[in-house]
């Protein structure tokens, strides 16, 4: 009975629907304080998530990889559920369509600091997060940093 592998249900939802629902070995989410690895038994919790990579530990050798946004997140009884803004499937990630996106974004944002733009400023940086979120996930640039989004004047 040592040996024996213990799995818990999973699943990672997004305001669309499902991006994953199944059994796993292990679980790691990006908690707001870092990350969160889950196993089988493991003691209630409730947390809030950031963006960042979703890791379902699936079998010995297979990981599936989510980008996800930021949410929330609860494991009871053999069950974890993570709640997320978006959900991308790493495997799924268009490098050069999330670089296009950052881009925009970034260009988006400057136009309102400069005045020429009256665009939703808090919607314009989720953008821009979800891009750099993905980029970042798919290992096609550069990791979340701070010097993207400026801080709103005032």
């Amino acid at each position: 009975m040592a040996d024996e592998r213990r799995t818990f249900e999973v699943s990672l939802v997004t305001p669309e629907g499902a991006a994953y629902e199944g059994e796993c070995r292990m679980l790691i989410v990006p908690g707001a304080a870092g990350e969160i690895g889950i196993l089988a038994r493991h003691a209630p919790l409730v947390a809030m998530l950031k963006a960042g990579s979703t890791r379902v530990h699936v079998h010995d050798n297979e990981v599936l990889e989510f980008a996800t946004g930021p949410g929330f997140f609860k494991v009871e009884q053999d069950r974890a559920l993570a709640l997320v803004d978006h959900a991308v499937d790493a495997r799924q990630i268009d490098i050069g369509r999330a670089q296009q996106q950052l881009e925009e974004a970034r260009a988006e944002l400057e136009r309102i600091e400069a005045g020429e733009s009256d665009a939703d400023r808090w919607q314009v940086e989720q953008r821009l997060r979800h891009a750099e979120n993905q980029l970042s996930v798919a290992g096609g640039g550069p990791a979340l940093d701070q010097r993207t989004v400026a801080p709103p004047a005032g």
